[in-house]
């Protein structure tokens, strides 16, 4: 079985910044992908960021050049770098595992099977 564990929210202020971690235990595949998604107060889930195990990257438009996803093997540990960030960045911020690589929908949410229970990030104007 599958465990996701993000930790690393906080508030913080606009133009600041945080790193998500997302630690993964259980058995891992060698073909994977990985996200990154977040929920806002009465808004649907969206995907922010995935990586796959060929080291491909994905962003939402919302957060190229401001957001990077990156993976320590070694480590189990999918990160998320979030810079200049800004008050609609607020939101709950999980991350996913699909054993697959997902090249078309690779933000999908329904295309990812294991999830983490979240960590609240928080921006302030």
């Amino acid at each position: 079985q599958v465990q996701l564990v993000e930790s690393g929210g906080g508030s913080v202020q606009a133009g600041g910044s945080l790193r998500l971690s997302c630690a993964v235990s259980g058995y891992i595949y060698s073909t994977y992908s990985m996200a990154w998604f977040r929920q806002a107060a009465g808004k649907e889930r969206e995907g922010v960021a995935a990586i796959d195990s060929n080291g491909s990257t994905t962003y939402a438009n919302s957060v190229k050049g401001r957001f990077t996803i990156s993976q320590d093997n070694a480590k189990n540990t999918l990160y998320l770098q979030l810079n200049s960030l800004k008050p609609e960045d607020t939101a709950m911020y999980y991350c996913a595992v699909a054993w697959w690589v997902l090249t078309a929908t690779p933000l999908s949410s329904h295309e990812y099977n294991f999830w983490g229970q979240g960590t609240q990030v928080t921006v302030s104007s």
